[in-house]
C-alpha cells in the first residue's frame, strides 16, 4: 500500500543534523528536477526580499521564510516525518506509533511538496516554505512543472497494490494516477452528518478533513493491515470502524471515491 499525503505548510525548524544530500532522497528519478527547483528556490531568496515574498505569497509576517529557503543548502536536516506539522500529522502521531509500525509507515507513506516533488518520512530534508501552488519566475508554475517527473517516477514507486490517495487538490493536479494504477487507487472525503428537525444532513469538512485522514493512516499503521485493492480498503476501514460509503467506478481506469461519514468533529 503507497499512501499519498500532502505537505503541510507550517514545519518544524531544521535540525542539527548534516546538511541535505539530495542523493541520498528517495525517488532518485526525481533528482534532476529537484536541483532545478532548488536551485531557483535559493537564488530567488538570495535576492529581493520583496520580490521572493511576492512570489512566494508569504505575509509580513513569515518574512523569515524567505531567509530560511536561502539557506537551504547548509542548513540541518531531520526526517520529512519531523518537519511536517500540523492538523493531519499532528492526528497521525507518527512519533508514538509503535516500531512496528513505523516500519510500515517509512515504507508507504509517500509527501508530496513543491520543492522535493515527494519524499519519503524518513528522508533527511531541511525546514523550507514553497508550496506546490507557487509560480517560480524560471521554471513556471510548479504543479505543472513537476507532471512529467512525476508521471516517469511515480508508477514505479506505486508497485502493484493500493495506492491511498489522501492529497489536497493543490497536490494531486501535479500527478494523477492513470490506467491500471488509477483503477486500484482510492480517494478519500470526510463528510460530517447531522440530523437537523429529524431530518440527516452531511457537509464537506476542512480543518476536521485533514484530523480524519491523519487518524485513519495511523489506524491502519497500527493495525497492520495491508489491503492490495480499493475493495479491500473499504472492509478494512468498516472493521476498523469507520463508517465508510464506496461504490467501484463505472469505468476501468477510473479511481475509486470513498466517503468516510463522522457524527463527530475533533
Amino acid at each position: 500500500m503507497l499512501v499519498l499525503l500532502p505537505p503541510s505548510e507550517g514545519k518544524a525548524a531544521s535540525g542539527r543534523g548534516a546538511p541535505l544530500k539530495p542523493e541520498a532522497l528517495s525517488l532518485p528519478a526525481l533528482a534532476g528536477a529537484r536541483a532545478a527547483v532548488l536551485d531557483e528556490l535559493v537564488e530567488l531568496c538570495r535576492g529581493d526580499e520583496e520580490k521572493a515574498r511576492d512570489v512566494l505569497g508569504l505575509s509580513e509576517g513569515l518574512r523569515d521564510e524567505v531567509a530560511k529557503n536561502a539557506g537551504l543548502r547548509t542548513a540541518g536536516t531531520r526526517p520529512a516525518g519531523e518537519i511536517y506539522t500540523g492538523v493531519l500529522y499532528d492526528a497521525l502521531g507518527l512519533a508514538t506509533l509503535d516500531a512496528s509500525a513505523r516500519r510500515r509507515a517509512r515504507t508507504s507513506l509517500l509527501v508530496f511538496s513543491g520543492l522535493w516533488g515527494a519524499v519519503r518520512i524518513g528522508d533527511r530534508i531541511p525546514s523550507y516554505r514553497c508550496s506546490m501552488g507557487v509560480k517560480l519566475p524560471g521554471l513556471g508554475a510548479l504543479a505543472a512543472y513537476w507532471r512529467a517527473p512525476m508521471a516517469a517516477a511515480l508508477p514505479e514507486a506505486a508497485g502493484s497494490g493500493l495506492v491511498l490517495d489522501l492529497r489536497s487538490s493543490a497536490y494531486t493536479s501535479a500527478w494523477r494516477p492513470k490506467g491500471e494504477v488509477a483503477g486500484r487507487t482510492a480517494t478519500v472525503r470526510v463528510l460530517h452528518s447531522q440530523t437537523v428537525d429529524g431530518v440527516e444532513k452531511r457537509s464537506v469538512v476542512s480543518h476536521f478533513n485533514k484530523a480524519t485522514k491523519g487518524r485513519i493512516v495511523r489506524s491502519l499503521l497500527e493495525a497492520g493491515v495491508a489491503p492490495k485493492t480499493p475493495g479491500e480498503l473499504v472492509e478494512a476501514l468498516r472493521d476498523l470502524g469507520y463508517a465508510v460509503e464506496a461504490e467501484a467506478p463505472g469505468r476501468p481506469g477510473k479511481a475509486w471515491a470513498l466517503d468516510v461519514v463522522v457524527t463527530e468533529i475533533h
